[in-house]
């Protein structure tokens, strides 16, 4: 997509979020946004993750929230949405869907593996880790990741090792990581009709699973 057909979306997305909220909330939208056209000058982000970002920002403002978009947690790592209220912070992540090509034959497994290895890598970086997710798919990953990190057996473990490790190598995934790792929420994210769905993970993989 060229830079002007992205800004021309954003300007049009995010005049749409700004129906109805306050002039602060509007003027949080609308520096979040400008970061993400900066950004994509510079061919860091695209425009279907960006759009999510910005309706899960909105729900997240409306909710409170002091919202940053693709923040940097590590020299090696950045997050989608990095949120703060009071002492407390939020970590989600958005997930597309995308597979890439060279996945065609493994789309299940390489997806699992993906959303798993966000949850171990980005939840330890705040209090709080979410999933941000389109309504139009049901994206899987392990069921233990919803356990509390005490109701996480041994075995558990060793199974998400194994998945991750069969993609994720440079650096892999640790044993700690994977025990400490917790996914708090999910939000499904209707670009569409500009809302946000919150669900609990454990109903959210009830559905993956039928």
């Amino acid at each position: 997509m060229n830079r002007e057909k992205f800004e021309e979306d954003l300007v049009f997305l995010v005049s749409k979020l700004s129906q109805n909220v306050k002039k602060e909330a509007e003027e949080k939208l609308s520096a979040l946004k400008n970061h993400l056209i900066q950004l994509h000058k510079e061919n860091v982000v695209k425009i279907n993750h960006s759009v999510m970002e910005l309706v899960c920002a909105k729900y997240l403002i409306l909710k409170g929230y002091e919202v940053l978009v693709e923040h940097s947690l590590s020299e090696s790592l950045t997050c989608d949405l990095y949120a703060v209220k009071g002492y407390g912070s939020l970590i989600v992540e958005i997930e597309t869907g995308f597979i890439p090509p060279e996945h065609a034959l493994d789309p299940l497994t390489y997806t699992s593996a993906r959303i798993a290895s966000k949850i171990i890598r980005y939840s330890s970086y705040a209090e709080k880790f979410a999933l941000g997710m389109p309504p139009h798919y049901i994206l899987p990953f392990p069921q233990a990741l919803i356990l509390t990190p005490r109701e996480r057996t041994i075995k558990d473990v060793e199974a998400i090792k194994s998945l991750c490790d069969l993609y994720y190598h440079n650096p892999p995934v640790t044993y700690e990581e994977i025990k400490n790792a917790r996914i708090h929420d999910i939000y499904i994210i209707d670009v569409d009709q500009t809302n946000v769905q919150e669900v609990d993970p454990e109903a959210y993989f009830k559905r993956a699973s039928t």
